[in-house]
C-alpha cells in the first residue's frame, strides 16, 4: 500500500503542472528540500572547518564565477528564453524551439568559456582585486579554489538551461529536485574527501553537484522531446528576440551580483576577514530562506494573474493586495521568530564542531539586523512583478541599482568611519531593502492610480498587532525555561526550548489573527483543513499558466 501510494504520488508530480496553485505547491516543496540540503551542507562545513578564515576564503571564491554565470546566462534564461521558447511550443514549432534553444546554449557556453578562461588565468589578480584585505596566502588559496569552481559552472550552465526547457513544458518538480541534488553533490564530496584534501573537497563538490544537476534532468529532457542541435543561428528571429528581451534583467542581476562581490571587498577590510565573511554568509543564508520560500513562491504564483489583469486595473489591484497581505501574513511571524530566537536557531543549525560560541553570538546578532528587513526583501519580488506585469522593466532596474549602491555606501560608512563590525553590513542591507520596497510601492501606487489603502493597511495593522503579541509569546518561554527549567547546554534541551517557544508563539499568532478576523488566517486554515485533497489540487486544470515575455524577471 505505501509503495503504491508513493508511485501514484510521484506520477502526479512528474506530470505537467498546468495551474498556478500546483506550480506554486511544487516550487515551494522543492525549495524546502533544497534549503534543507543547503543547511546540511553549511553545518557540515562549519563542523569540519569552523568559522575560520579558510572557510571564508572558500565562500568568497565562488562569488566571481557566480557573478559571470548570473550575468551571462541567468538573465537570458529567467527573462527571455522561457517565454520565447514557450511561444514556439504554443505554435506547435518544437523543432524551431529546439534549434533556437541549441543556439543559445552553445552561444552561452562559448561566451562563458572565453570569459572564464580569463578568470582562470588571472585568478590571483581578480582575487586580490575583489578581496584586497586578505593575506597573500589566502589570495593564493582563493585563486586555486576559484579555478576549480569555474569548471563546475560549465556544467551548471547546461543544468540551468535544462531547467528552463522543462519549465517551458510546465514541468517544475524535476528541475527543483535536480537543483537540490547540487547541494547533495557538495555534501558527498565534503564528507568523503575533506580528510584528504581539506577545503578543496567543497570545490570538487561544486563540480559533482553541477554534474548531478545535469544528469537528474536528462531523462525528462529526452521525454519532452528536446534535442540539442549544435548551431550558431544568431540571425534566427527567436535568438534575436531573446537577446533583445534579456538585457534589462541581465543588468539588474549584474548590479545585484556586483553588490555581492563588493560585499566581500568590504568584509576583507575587517580583522579576520575570512571568519567574518563566514558569519555574514551564514546569517544571510538564514535571512534568505523565508524570502525565497514565501516571497519568491507567492510572487511567481501571482505574476501570471497580474499579467492577465494589466488592462483591468481594479482586478489587478485586488490580486496585488491579496498577494501582498498573504505574503506579509507568512513572512512577518518568521521575521520575529528569527529575531527573538536567533541564538537558539544559529546554535541548532550551525553550532557543531568548531563553530564556537563567539561565532554563534555574532552570527545571531547579524541575523537579527537582517531579519528586520525580511518582509521588505520578500515584497520586492511581488512589487517588481507588478511592474513587469504592466510591461515596465526599467523602474525596478533603476530603483534596484540605486539601492544596491546605497547599501554599499552605508556599509563602507559603518566600517571605515565608525569602525563597526560585520553586522553593520547587515544594517546597511536592511535599511536599503526597506527603502527599496517603499519607493517601488509608491511608484507602483502612482502607476495604477492608487491602491485602496483602507483594505491594505487595515488588514496589515491586524497582522502586525498579532506579530507583536507573538514576539512576547516567544520571548517569555525563553526567559522562564532557559537554564531554570531546561538545560540548553545540550542539544535536546535547546531543541525542546526552541520547539516550545515556537509552538507558543505561532499558536498565539494564529489564534489572534483568527480572532481579529484576518482574511489570510481564514484562508490558510481552510487550506490546512483541505490538505487531504492534495491530489485534486495538483491535478486541477483551471488557472492555466501562460508564460509571457516578462515572466520571472526578478
Amino acid at each position: 500500500m505505501p509503495k503504491k501510494f508513493l508511485e501514484k504520488g510521484l506520477a502526479i508530480l512528474l506530470k505537467r503542472q498546468t495551474n498556478i496553485l500546483s506550480a506554486a505547491f511544487v516550487i515551494m516543496g522543492t525549495v524546502v528540500i533544497a534549503q534543507l540540503l543547503g543547511l546540511i551542507r553549511q553545518r557540515l562545513l562549519v563542523a569540519i572547518f569552523g568559522a575560520s578564515n579558510i572557510l571564508g576564503v572558500y565562500l568568497a571564491s565562488s562569488r566571481l564565477p557566480d557573478f559571470l554565470f548570473q550575468l551571462i546566462i541567468a538573465g537570458a534564461l529567467s527573462s527571455a528564453f522561457i517565454p520565447v521558447f514557450s511561444e514556439y511550443l504554443g505554435k506547435d514549432k518544437k523543432e524551431d524551439a529546439c534549434r533556437m534553444g541549441s543556439s543559445l546554449l552553445l552561444m552561452g557556453l562559448i561566451i562563458f568559456s572565453f570569459v572564464s578562461l580569463l578568470l582562470f588565468i588571472f585568478a590571483p589578480f581578480f582575487s586580490k582585486l575583489m578581496a584586497p584585505g586578505f593575506s597573500l596566502d589566502q589570495i593564493s588559496l582563493m585563486a586555486s579554489l576559484m579555478r576549480i569552481i569555474i569548471l563546475g559552472e560549465l556544467f551548471f550552465i547546461v543544468a540551468t538551461f535544462f531547467s528552463a526547457v522543462l519549465q517551458s513544458f510546465s514541468h517544475f518538480f524535476v528541475p527543483g529536485i535536480a537543483a537540490a541534488s547540487y547541494n547533495l553533490g557538495i555534501i558527498i564530496c565534503i564528507y568523503f574527501l575533506s580528510p584528504y584534501v581539506g577545503i578543496f573537497s567543497a570545490a570538487y563538490g561544486v563540480i559533482l553537484g553541477a554534474l548531478l544537476f545535469v544528469l537528474v534532468q536528462i531523462p525528462m529532457v529526452r521525454k519532452v522531446g528536446f534535442i540539442f542541435r549544435p548551431s550558431l543561428s544568431i540571425k534566427k528571429s527567436g535568438v534575436l528576440q531573446v537577446l533583445k528581451l534579456m538585457w534589462p534583467r541581465s543588468i539588474s542581476i549584474g548590479v545585484f551580483q556586483l553588490g555581492a562581490v563588493l560585499t566581500v571587498t568590504l568584509v576583507s577590510f575587517l580583522p579576520n576577514p575570512g571568519r567574518n565573511y563566514v558569519i555574514f554568509d551564514y546569517a544571510q543564508t538564514l535571512y534568505f530562506a523565508p524570502v525565497v520560500l514565501f516571497g519568491q513562491a507567492i510572487a511567481q504564483a501571482a505574476f501570471p494573474v497580474l499579467s492577465r489583469e494589466k488592462n483591468k486595473l481594479d482586478d489587478f489591484k485586488a490580486t496585488f493586495i491579496t498577494s501582498f497581505n498573504q505574503m506579509m501574513y507568512l513572512v512577518l511571524p518568521v521575521s520575529v521568530l528569527l529575531l527573538v530566537l536567533r541564538i537558539p536557531v544559529v546554535r541548532l543549525l550551525f553550532g557543531a564542531g568548531q563553530f564556537d560560541w563567539q561565532a554563534t553570538v555574532l552570527t545571531g546578532r547579524t541575523l537579527a539586523f537582517f531579519s528586520v528587513s525580511i518582509f521588505a526583501q520578500a515584497l520586492v519580488y511581488l512589487v517588481s512583478r507588478g511592474f513587469y506585469a504592466l510591461h515596465d522593466t526599467k523602474t525596478p532596474l533603476t530603483v534596484g541599482t540605486i539601492t544596491t549602491f546605497f547599501m554599499l555606501g552605508l556599509g563602507a560608512l559603518f566600517i571605515f568611519k565608525y569602525h563597526l563590525g560585520v553586522e553593520s553590513i547587515a544594517i546597511g542591507y536592511s535599511v536599503s531593502s526597506i527603502f527599496e520596497v517603499i519607493v517601488l510601492f509608491l511608484l507602483l501606487d502612482r502607476k495604477v492610480n492608487g491602491f485602496p489603502k483602507r483594505n491594505l493597511f487595515f488588514s496589515l495593522f491586524k497582522i502586525i498587532l498579532g506579530t507583536m503579541f507573538m514576539g512576547f509569546a516567544l520571548y517569555i518561554p525563553i526567559k522562564l525555561l532557559d537554564q531554570l527549567v531546561i538545560d540548553t547546554t545540550r542539544t535536546v534541551g535547546l531543541l525542546l526550548l526552541t520547539g516550545v517557544s515556537t509552538f507558543a508563539g505561532l499558536s498565539l499568532y494564529l489564534f489572534l489573527t483568527w480572532l481579529f478576523d484576518v482574511k489570510e488566517a481564514q484562508t490558510f486554515i481552510l487550506i490546512f483543513k483541505k490538505v487531504g485533497d492534495w491530489k485534486q489540487i495538483l491535478t486541477r486544470k483551471e488557472e492555466i499558466i501562460t508564460p509571457s515575455p516578462e515572466a520571472s524577471q526578478h
